[in-house]
Protein backbone atom coordinates (compact mmCIF):
# COMPACT_ATOMS: atom_id res chain seq x y z
CA UNK A 1 0.00 0.00 0.00
CA UNK A 2 0.84 3.48 -1.09
CA UNK A 3 -0.09 6.52 1.27
CA UNK A 4 0.31 9.81 -0.63
CA UNK A 5 0.78 12.73 1.52
CA UNK A 6 0.64 16.54 0.95
CA UNK A 7 3.84 18.53 2.10
CA UNK A 8 2.58 21.89 2.71
CA UNK A 9 4.91 25.04 2.43
CA UNK A 10 5.26 27.65 5.21
CA UNK A 11 6.09 31.04 5.63
CA UNK A 12 7.15 33.39 8.86
CA UNK A 13 5.11 35.97 9.62
CA UNK A 14 8.15 38.04 10.97
CA UNK A 15 10.84 36.33 13.18
CA UNK A 16 13.05 37.85 15.79
CA UNK A 17 16.58 36.32 16.53
CA UNK A 18 17.56 36.41 20.58
CA UNK A 19 20.61 35.92 22.02
CA UNK A 20 22.92 32.43 21.03
CA UNK A 21 21.88 29.77 23.44
CA UNK A 22 25.18 27.65 25.27
CA UNK A 23 23.50 24.47 22.84
CA UNK A 24 24.74 26.31 19.76
CA UNK A 25 21.04 27.52 18.58
CA UNK A 26 19.42 30.86 19.22
CA UNK A 27 16.19 31.68 20.39
CA UNK A 28 13.66 32.63 18.04
CA UNK A 29 10.39 34.47 18.47
CA UNK A 30 7.74 33.42 14.92
CA UNK A 31 4.70 32.94 13.76
CA UNK A 32 4.56 30.31 11.17
CA UNK A 33 1.84 30.35 8.67
CA UNK A 34 1.12 27.67 6.28
CA UNK A 35 0.74 28.32 2.63
CA UNK A 36 -0.85 25.87 -0.12
CA UNK A 37 2.08 25.57 -2.48
CA UNK A 38 3.28 21.93 -1.45
CA UNK A 39 5.45 18.82 -2.42
CA UNK A 40 3.88 15.68 -2.30
CA UNK A 41 5.32 12.45 -0.62
CA UNK A 42 3.88 8.69 -1.44
CA UNK A 43 5.62 6.16 1.18
CA UNK A 44 5.40 2.44 1.01
CA UNK A 45 6.22 -0.54 3.56
CA UNK A 46 6.93 -3.86 2.05
CA UNK A 47 8.95 -7.11 2.95
CA UNK A 48 12.54 -6.52 4.15
CA UNK A 49 14.49 -3.97 6.04
CA UNK A 50 16.10 -0.56 5.93
CA UNK A 51 15.06 3.30 3.85
CA UNK A 52 15.01 4.13 0.71
CA UNK A 53 14.75 8.00 -0.68
CA UNK A 54 13.89 8.61 -4.39
CA UNK A 55 13.19 12.06 -5.32
CA UNK A 56 12.98 13.61 -9.00
CA UNK A 57 15.25 16.66 -7.60
CA UNK A 58 19.31 15.53 -7.28
CA UNK A 59 19.98 18.04 -4.54
CA UNK A 60 17.59 15.85 -2.49
CA UNK A 61 20.02 13.99 -0.17
CA UNK A 62 19.49 9.82 -0.15
CA UNK A 63 20.89 9.13 2.98
CA UNK A 64 19.81 9.41 6.44
CA UNK A 65 21.52 13.04 6.53
CA UNK A 66 17.38 13.47 5.23
CA UNK A 67 15.13 14.74 7.46
CA UNK A 68 12.32 12.17 6.20
CA UNK A 69 14.95 9.40 6.81
CA UNK A 70 15.78 10.35 10.28
CA UNK A 71 12.25 11.00 11.09
CA UNK A 72 11.05 7.22 9.89
CA UNK A 73 13.79 5.32 11.23
CA UNK A 74 13.27 6.73 15.03
CA UNK A 75 9.52 6.28 14.63
CA UNK A 76 9.93 2.47 12.96
CA UNK A 77 11.67 2.23 16.84
CA UNK A 78 8.94 3.80 18.40
CA UNK A 79 6.20 1.85 16.90
CA UNK A 80 8.19 -1.51 16.92
CA UNK A 81 7.61 -2.33 13.69
CA UNK A 82 9.49 -3.76 10.72
CA UNK A 83 9.85 -3.71 6.88
CA UNK A 84 11.47 -1.86 4.21
CA UNK A 85 10.55 2.09 3.99
CA UNK A 86 10.84 3.48 0.26
CA UNK A 87 9.85 7.28 0.37
CA UNK A 88 9.38 9.00 -2.43
CA UNK A 89 9.77 12.95 -2.83
CA UNK A 90 7.86 15.34 -5.57
CA UNK A 91 9.89 18.18 -5.22
CA UNK A 92 7.99 21.33 -6.23
CA UNK A 93 9.18 23.66 -3.76
CA UNK A 94 12.65 24.75 -3.76
CA UNK A 95 15.80 23.56 -1.68
CA UNK A 96 17.11 26.04 0.87
CA UNK A 97 14.60 28.00 0.20
CA UNK A 98 13.16 29.48 3.80
CA UNK A 99 9.81 27.33 2.60
CA UNK A 100 10.44 24.71 5.24
CA UNK A 101 10.25 22.50 2.82
CA UNK A 102 12.07 19.58 3.99
CA UNK A 103 10.65 19.95 7.52
CA UNK A 104 7.33 19.46 5.97
CA UNK A 105 8.33 16.04 4.21
CA UNK A 106 9.49 14.64 7.07
CA UNK A 107 6.30 15.68 8.88
CA UNK A 108 4.26 13.61 5.96
CA UNK A 109 6.50 11.00 6.00
CA UNK A 110 6.10 10.50 9.66
CA UNK A 111 2.15 10.67 8.96
CA UNK A 112 2.35 8.34 5.92
CA UNK A 113 4.24 5.99 7.55
CA UNK A 114 1.62 5.61 10.99
CA UNK A 115 -1.12 5.82 8.20
CA UNK A 116 0.73 2.73 5.93
CA UNK A 117 0.98 0.93 9.24
CA UNK A 118 -2.08 1.60 10.51
CA UNK A 119 -0.97 2.48 13.78
CA UNK A 120 -0.21 5.76 15.42
CA UNK A 121 2.02 6.89 17.37
CA UNK A 122 1.15 8.36 20.78
CA UNK A 123 1.11 12.42 20.20
CA UNK A 124 3.89 12.92 23.34
CA UNK A 125 6.28 11.10 21.08
CA UNK A 126 5.11 12.32 17.75
CA UNK A 127 6.07 15.53 19.07
CA UNK A 128 9.22 14.35 20.30
CA UNK A 129 10.62 12.48 17.35
CA UNK A 130 9.84 16.17 15.33
CA UNK A 131 11.44 18.83 17.74
CA UNK A 132 14.70 16.10 18.12
CA UNK A 133 15.00 16.28 14.04
CA UNK A 134 14.47 19.73 13.71
CA UNK A 135 12.75 23.11 15.18
CA UNK A 136 10.96 23.42 12.05
CA UNK A 137 9.12 19.97 11.90
CA UNK A 138 6.61 20.44 14.89
CA UNK A 139 4.60 22.97 13.23
CA UNK A 140 3.46 20.83 10.26
CA UNK A 141 1.97 18.63 13.30
CA UNK A 142 -0.31 21.80 13.91
CA UNK A 143 -0.90 23.46 10.91
CA UNK A 144 -2.26 26.95 10.11
CA UNK A 145 -1.28 29.76 12.25
CA UNK A 146 1.49 28.45 14.65
CA UNK A 147 3.44 30.55 17.25
CA UNK A 148 6.85 29.33 17.70
CA UNK A 149 9.62 29.85 20.39
CA UNK A 150 12.66 28.29 21.90
CA UNK A 151 14.59 27.50 18.69
CA UNK A 152 11.12 27.87 16.98
CA UNK A 153 10.29 24.39 17.88
CA UNK A 154 8.18 25.32 20.64
CA UNK A 155 4.83 25.45 19.04
CA UNK A 156 1.25 26.87 20.18
CA UNK A 157 -1.68 26.79 17.96
CA UNK A 158 -3.20 30.51 17.26
CA UNK A 159 -6.41 31.37 16.18
CA UNK A 160 -7.69 30.37 12.44
CA UNK A 161 -7.61 33.29 10.36
CA UNK A 162 -9.59 34.11 6.98
CA UNK A 163 -7.32 32.66 3.78
CA UNK A 164 -5.87 35.03 2.30
CA UNK A 165 -3.65 35.81 -1.21
CA UNK A 166 0.11 35.51 -1.52
CA UNK A 167 2.52 35.39 -4.05
CA UNK A 168 6.07 34.02 -3.83
CA UNK A 169 8.95 34.26 -5.45
CA UNK A 170 11.34 31.40 -5.10
CA UNK A 171 14.97 33.03 -6.94
CA UNK A 172 17.52 30.07 -7.87
CA UNK A 173 19.89 31.08 -4.97
CA UNK A 174 20.49 29.03 -1.73
CA UNK A 175 20.70 30.30 1.77
CA UNK A 176 22.53 28.24 4.17
CA UNK A 177 20.82 28.61 7.62
CA UNK A 178 23.60 28.14 9.96
CA UNK A 179 25.75 30.79 7.99
CA UNK A 180 23.09 33.04 7.90
CA UNK A 181 22.86 32.66 11.76
CA UNK A 182 27.15 32.72 12.18
CA UNK A 183 26.45 36.71 9.89
CA UNK A 184 24.39 37.59 12.45
CA UNK A 185 26.02 36.47 15.62
CA UNK A 186 29.10 38.27 13.62
CA UNK A 187 27.31 41.60 13.36
CA UNK A 188 25.13 41.91 16.67
CA UNK A 189 28.07 40.98 18.81
CA UNK A 190 25.51 38.09 20.16
CA UNK A 191 27.12 35.96 23.21
CA UNK A 192 25.13 33.53 25.37
CA UNK A 193 23.19 35.47 27.95
CA UNK A 194 22.14 34.97 31.36
CA UNK A 195 19.88 37.64 31.28
CA UNK A 196 16.04 36.49 30.63
CA UNK A 197 12.39 38.13 29.05
CA UNK A 198 9.65 37.41 30.73
CA UNK A 199 6.94 34.92 28.33
CA UNK A 200 4.17 35.70 30.70
CA UNK A 201 2.21 38.03 28.32
CA UNK A 202 2.31 35.34 25.57
CA UNK A 203 1.60 32.96 28.12
CA UNK A 204 -1.06 34.40 29.39
CA UNK A 205 -2.89 35.55 25.96
CA UNK A 206 -2.39 31.70 24.71
CA UNK A 207 -4.73 30.82 27.50
CA UNK A 208 -7.75 32.49 26.32
CA UNK A 209 -10.09 30.37 26.10
CA UNK A 210 -9.48 28.20 28.99
CA UNK A 211 -7.48 25.06 27.54
CA UNK A 212 -10.39 22.30 26.04
CA UNK A 213 -10.33 18.82 26.06
CA UNK A 214 -10.92 16.34 22.93
CA UNK A 215 -13.18 13.97 23.61
CA UNK A 216 -11.55 11.67 21.16
CA UNK A 217 -7.94 11.38 23.46
CA UNK A 218 -8.93 12.97 26.34
CA UNK A 219 -5.74 14.75 26.52
CA UNK A 220 -5.76 18.83 26.75
CA UNK A 221 -6.38 20.68 23.66
CA UNK A 222 -4.68 24.06 23.35
CA UNK A 223 -6.51 27.27 21.77
CA UNK A 224 -7.21 27.02 18.52
CA UNK A 225 -8.21 23.08 18.58
CA UNK A 226 -11.90 23.48 19.24
CA UNK A 227 -12.81 20.77 16.94
CA UNK A 228 -11.00 18.33 18.99
CA UNK A 229 -8.51 17.21 16.30
CA UNK A 230 -6.10 14.71 17.68
CA UNK A 231 -3.59 15.36 15.62
CA UNK A 232 -2.73 18.87 17.36
CA UNK A 233 -3.36 17.99 21.45
CA UNK A 234 -0.14 18.28 23.00
CA UNK A 235 1.35 21.13 20.44
CA UNK A 236 3.08 22.65 23.39
CA UNK A 237 5.67 19.91 23.72
CA UNK A 238 8.65 21.57 25.75
CA UNK A 239 7.10 24.48 26.83
CA UNK A 240 6.65 24.93 30.70
CA UNK A 241 4.81 27.57 32.46
CA UNK A 242 8.06 29.31 33.68
CA UNK A 243 10.07 29.47 30.68
CA UNK A 244 12.08 32.01 29.76
CA UNK A 245 13.18 33.37 26.57
CA UNK A 246 16.82 34.44 26.70
CA UNK A 247 18.17 37.86 25.75
CA UNK A 248 21.09 40.13 25.48
CA UNK A 249 21.35 43.31 23.83
CA UNK A 250 18.15 42.17 21.48
CA UNK A 251 15.48 42.07 24.53
CA UNK A 252 14.17 44.83 23.15
CA UNK A 253 13.24 43.85 20.17
CA UNK A 254 12.01 40.53 21.14
CA UNK A 255 9.70 42.02 23.50
CA UNK A 256 8.13 44.87 21.09
CA UNK A 257 6.85 41.56 19.18
CA UNK A 258 6.02 39.81 22.04
CA UNK A 259 4.04 42.63 23.44
CA UNK A 260 2.49 42.64 19.70
CA UNK A 261 1.61 39.37 19.64
CA UNK A 262 0.05 39.03 22.87
CA UNK A 263 -2.52 42.11 22.11
CA UNK A 264 -3.08 40.88 18.68
CA UNK A 265 -3.89 37.02 20.48
CA UNK A 266 -6.27 38.93 23.47
CA UNK A 267 -7.82 40.65 20.73
CA UNK A 268 -8.61 38.03 18.44
CA UNK A 269 -9.89 35.84 21.37
CA UNK A 270 -12.44 38.21 22.66
CA UNK A 271 -13.55 39.22 19.63
CA UNK A 272 -14.05 42.77 20.23
CA UNK A 273 -14.20 45.40 17.58
CA UNK A 274 -11.56 47.94 17.31
CA UNK A 275 -9.73 50.16 15.63
CA UNK A 276 -7.54 47.48 14.08
CA UNK A 277 -10.22 44.83 12.67
CA UNK A 278 -12.78 47.25 11.71
CA UNK A 279 -11.88 50.24 9.19
CA UNK A 280 -14.44 52.59 7.77
CA UNK A 281 -17.26 50.19 8.35
CA UNK A 282 -16.10 47.42 7.39
CA UNK A 283 -14.05 44.47 9.02
CA UNK A 284 -10.43 43.50 8.03
CA UNK A 285 -8.53 40.72 7.80
CA UNK A 286 -6.59 40.17 11.37
CA UNK A 287 -3.78 38.53 9.31
CA UNK A 288 -3.29 42.65 7.90
CA UNK A 289 -3.51 43.65 11.29
CA UNK A 290 -0.81 41.01 12.44
CA UNK A 291 2.04 42.34 9.78
CA UNK A 292 1.44 46.10 11.07
CA UNK A 293 2.38 45.09 15.09
CA UNK A 294 5.56 45.81 14.16
CA UNK A 295 6.75 42.46 12.99
CA UNK A 296 10.30 42.14 10.65
CA UNK A 297 12.46 39.33 9.97
CA UNK A 298 15.66 39.71 11.30
CA UNK A 299 17.64 37.30 8.45
CA UNK A 300 16.52 40.11 5.68
CA UNK A 301 19.26 42.17 7.79
CA UNK A 302 22.18 39.74 7.17
CA UNK A 303 20.68 37.83 4.00
CA UNK A 304 20.28 41.00 1.42
CA UNK A 305 23.52 42.48 1.78
CA UNK A 306 25.00 39.04 0.83
CA UNK A 307 22.13 38.45 -2.10
CA UNK A 308 21.08 41.78 -2.80
CA UNK A 309 18.99 40.56 -5.64
CA UNK A 310 16.57 38.56 -2.87
CA UNK A 311 15.91 42.55 -1.67
CA UNK A 312 15.23 43.19 -5.25
CA UNK A 313 12.48 40.59 -5.03
CA UNK A 314 11.06 42.16 -2.17
CA UNK A 315 10.58 45.55 -3.79
CA UNK A 316 9.42 43.97 -6.53
CA UNK A 317 6.64 42.34 -4.87
CA UNK A 318 5.88 45.71 -3.02
CA UNK A 319 5.55 47.25 -6.41
CA UNK A 320 3.17 44.32 -7.59
CA UNK A 321 0.67 45.94 -5.08
CA UNK A 322 1.64 43.80 -1.73
CA UNK A 323 0.78 44.88 1.07
CA UNK A 324 3.64 42.95 3.42
CA UNK A 325 6.39 41.52 1.58
CA UNK A 326 8.65 39.34 3.88
CA UNK A 327 11.97 36.94 3.46
CA UNK A 328 10.74 33.98 4.45
CA UNK A 329 12.60 31.71 6.74
CA UNK A 330 16.30 32.72 5.83
CA UNK A 331 15.04 32.31 2.79
CA UNK A 332 16.07 32.38 -0.33
CA UNK A 333 11.87 32.42 -0.77
CA UNK A 334 10.21 35.99 -0.29
CA UNK A 335 6.35 36.22 0.07
CA UNK A 336 3.90 39.01 -0.49
CA UNK A 337 0.46 38.95 1.00
CA UNK A 338 -2.36 40.54 -1.49
CA UNK A 339 -6.11 41.99 -0.52
CA UNK A 340 -7.46 39.87 -3.08
CA UNK A 341 -6.73 36.71 -5.40
CA UNK A 342 -7.25 39.02 -8.53
CA UNK A 343 -4.80 41.12 -7.80
CA UNK A 344 -2.16 38.53 -6.66
CA UNK A 345 -3.16 37.17 -9.98
CA UNK A 346 -1.91 40.28 -11.49
CA UNK A 347 1.06 40.45 -9.89
CA UNK A 348 2.18 37.07 -10.43
CA UNK A 349 1.94 38.31 -14.75
CA UNK A 350 3.89 41.31 -14.24
CA UNK A 351 6.58 39.64 -12.06
CA UNK A 352 7.08 36.89 -14.45
CA UNK A 353 7.48 39.86 -17.25
CA UNK A 354 10.13 41.18 -14.92
CA UNK A 355 11.88 37.91 -15.18
CA UNK A 356 10.85 36.69 -11.32
CA UNK A 357 10.18 33.22 -10.64
CA UNK A 358 6.87 33.89 -8.80
CA UNK A 359 3.58 31.55 -7.99
CA UNK A 360 0.27 32.39 -6.38
CA UNK A 361 -1.06 30.56 -3.71
CA UNK A 362 -2.78 31.19 -0.64
CA UNK A 363 -2.31 30.90 3.15
CA UNK A 364 -3.79 27.69 4.42
CA UNK A 365 -6.19 27.74 7.88
CA UNK A 366 -5.85 24.92 10.34
CA UNK A 367 -8.97 22.88 9.11
CA UNK A 368 -7.94 23.21 5.53
CA UNK A 369 -4.51 21.78 6.22
CA UNK A 370 -5.59 19.01 7.73
CA UNK A 371 -8.97 18.19 5.25
CA UNK A 372 -6.07 18.31 2.46
CA UNK A 373 -2.72 16.78 3.67
CA UNK A 374 -3.54 13.57 2.91
CA UNK A 375 -4.68 12.77 -1.45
Amino acid sequence: MTVTVRSFAKINLGLRIGAAREDGFHELLTVYQTIGLHDVIRLSVGRGSGIEIRSNDPRVPRDESNTCWRVVERAMEGLRAKGRVVIEIEKKLPVQGGLGGASANAVAALLGLERALSKPLPLAERFGIAAEVGSDLPLFLIGGTVLGVGRGEQVYPLPELPTMACVVITPEIGVSTPQAFREWDRRQGLMPASSTLPFDDLQAALKKPAELRSSATNEKVRPGTEDGSPQLAGAAVGARKDEKLTGANVSDRMNELGRGLSAWLSMTYSGAPSGFTVRRGRAENPLLWLVRAGIENDFEQVVFPEYPKLCEAKGALLRAGAKYASLSGSGSALYGLFRSNDTAVKAVVRLRKEGWAAQGTTTVTRAAYWSKIFD
